[in-house]
């Protein structure tokens, strides 16, 4: 890149890619330190730690599912990245909120853990990602909206349908918890959600782009 072509200062991709990817980093590991050790009694045998990890096997899958969706979370935003040209103020601000929400996650992450069927609980949980995946569409939009990409921008916006139906998945699940106690199940299906999901939020979206043009039209 040529002297004249260099980004503004504070608005190179690199530094900000690798900010975040050790903000990731930090959360993913901190998920296995909050997951609580077996004490000297419960070391002693067999019997007894096969008890403890029994005991603690909501932890373990709160700890799994946390470390998929944050994965996830990450490499989509890794691909999303190699695609950036130049940072706007608008992108680079959305990544506050964004990694705030990450290096939080262990927190709702370690309650879940300890009592995954309360509700207050599973609230906590599925307001952190449905937050996280509402700021990594705000992310692709605003990349898309801006110009930031390489190539169509018409592929940031359908992968943002993604993300837009996972974070409204997980705002169900969020309702539900209060009056079905095993809604966090639905976080298991994630993945069904943004497949089906993108197709319907892409649906969606043409209709209202197909009215906002014929009133367009109509005005002109």
């Amino acid at each position: 890149m040529s002297e004249d072509a260099r980004p503004e200062p504070g608005l190179s991709p690199q530094r900000l890619t690798f900010f975040t990817d050790s903000i990731f980093a930090i959360a993913m590991t901190l998920l296995a330190v909050e997951l609580k050790r077996p004490d000297q009694e419960q070391l002693e045998s067999s019997g007894a730690l096969g008890r403890f990890l029994v005991d603690q096997r909501s932890s373990f899958l709160a700890f799994a599912l946390a470390f998929v969706l944050l994965w996830s979370v990450w490499r989509r935003h890794h691909q999303l990245m190699d695609r950036i040209r130049v940072l706007s103020n608008t992108f680079t601000f959305w990544h506050a909120p964004f990694l705030l929400l990450v290096a939080f996650l262990p927190f709702p992450t370690a309650v879940i853990g300890s009592t995954i069927t309360n509700p207050m609980a599973q609230t906590l949980f599925a307001g952190t990602m449905a937050g996280v995946f509402f700021c990594e569409v705000a992310l692709k939009e605003v990349s898309a909206d801006s110009g930031l990409v390489i190539g169509d921008p018409a592929e940031a916006r359908a992968h943002a349908n993604g993300s837009w139906a996972v974070a409204l998945w997980f705002v169900l699940s969020l309702g539900l918890a209060w009056v079905f106690p095993y809604a966090y199940v639905l976080w298991f299906f994630a993945p069904l959600a943004a497949g089906r999901g993108r197709r319907f939020v892409s649906r969606l979206r043409k209709r209202r782009s197909a009215r906002h043009d014929d009133g367009a039209r109509h005005r002109g």
